[in-house]
């Protein structure tokens, strides 16, 4: 019986790495695209995080027609409903980075002191699909709040302004320590037990 292996439908060489080695605990395999020969990036037009992670598997196992798993991720602040969301990686307009990003995002929320008035969550949606038709999803959140300014010197993206509810930021956390919370590993982490008790996917196992 052949060895569950899947195609990680991202170009993210940190997203990839912690998708292989939580995978690696079931006894499954992860492609890269490159390792898949497939040069793929789809069109993120979903609503929802969990829309845009089937539109990022689906296209990519319609070119390879393997076991594909896709994440999408985000941050949801509750004093913008939500926002910036799927938005979240282009908040300050298409040619934005990071630092455009989390200046629009201090601006927005400019005015709110509390700590409770700036509440955010990182939520990560997960998706596997299957050559027999299958779809697995899973979810991870990470709970929180938005800071008053930068903090920390690791981390990427909101991290240095997204802040846990003992007040320790994510950017200023080991990345050993900030893996084994992230909002991606927990979801990918409830993937994998789901995959777990599945045990056999049409000519395909776990080793474990």
């Amino acid at each position: 019986m052949e060895k569950l292996r899947f195609v990680a439908a991202t170009n993210n060489p940190g997203k990839l790495r912690e998708i292989r080695e939580i995978l690696a605990s079931i006894g499954a395999e992860c492609l890269s695209l490159k390792e898949a020969g497939i040069v793929c990036d789809a069109e993120e037009t979903g609503k929802t995080f969990a829309q845009n992670a089937y539109i990022k598997a689906k296209a990519v196992f319609d070119l390879c027609g393997l076991p594909t798993i896709a994440d999408d991720s985000g941050l949801c602040v509750g004093a913008l409903d939500g926002g910036p969301g799927v938005y979240t990686a282009r908040y300050a307009g298409p040619e934005c980075d990071s630092e455009k990003n989390i200046d629009k995002l201090l601006g927005a929320l400019d005015g709110l002191k509390e700590t409770s008035e700036r509440r955010a969550r990182f939520v990560s949606a997960v998706c596997a699909l299957f050559p027999d038709g299958r779809t697995v999803r899973a979810c991870g959140v990470v709970e929180g709040y938005i800071g008053f300014e930068r903090l920390g010197g690791g981390g990427f993206g909101y991290d240095p302004i997204f802040r846990l509810p003992d007040d320790i930021g994510f950017a200023e956390l080991t990345e050993e320590r900030k893996n084994a919370i992230s909002h991606r590993g927990r979801a990918i982490r409830k993937l994998a037990f789901k995959l777990r008790g599945i045990k056999r996917l049409r000519g395909l196992e776990f080793d474990k």
